[in-house]
């Protein structure tokens, strides 16, 4: 089993038991949690951290609390923030979208050797372009 990174909006889906994280993508994370290989980028937390902020985002508890909680959840790991992904992110190949934490979470999934779950159509068309392992998280 290859390790996975979670999109952020994956790790949500997954956490709240959304069924937009489709049967084949909750399968494959399901095995991967059992090897200690479903990762979260540092960036993630950031991102729904803003997001709900901003109130875009709704959880049933403080942030800090809910991200804690699923940080500890079996099988997942968070995949820290280093200075060479922070570089790495800057020197990704072909067109990326500019959002920095996009990026990031490339240049993590990359890092790390992953397979990154998500549903984002430009990440999907990046790893089309064989610049990254994806899964579809809605599959």
């Amino acid at each position: 089993m290859s390790a996975l990174l979670l999109d952020t909006h994956a790790l949500v889906w997954l956490a709240s038991g959304n069924r937009r994280l489709g049967s084949r993508a909750r399968k494959a994370v399901t095995l991967a949690a059992r090897e200690g290989a479903v990762f979260v980028a540092a960036i993630s937390a950031w991102e729904i951290a803003m997001l709900v902020a901003r109130r875009r985002l709704a959880l049933d508890r403080d942030v800090g609390e809910w991200l804690d909680q699923v940080l500890a959840l079996p099988g997942i790991v968070l995949a820290p923030l280093t200075a060479a992904i922070a570089v790495a992110s800057t020197r990704l190949p072909g067109t990326l979208p500019a959002d920095p934490a996009d990026r990031m979470i490339v240049a993590t999934t990359r890092q790390l050797g992953a397979r990154l779950v998500t549903a984002d159509k430009a990440l999907l068309a990046y790893g089309q372009a064989g610049h990254l392992r994806t899964l579809t998280a809605t599959r």
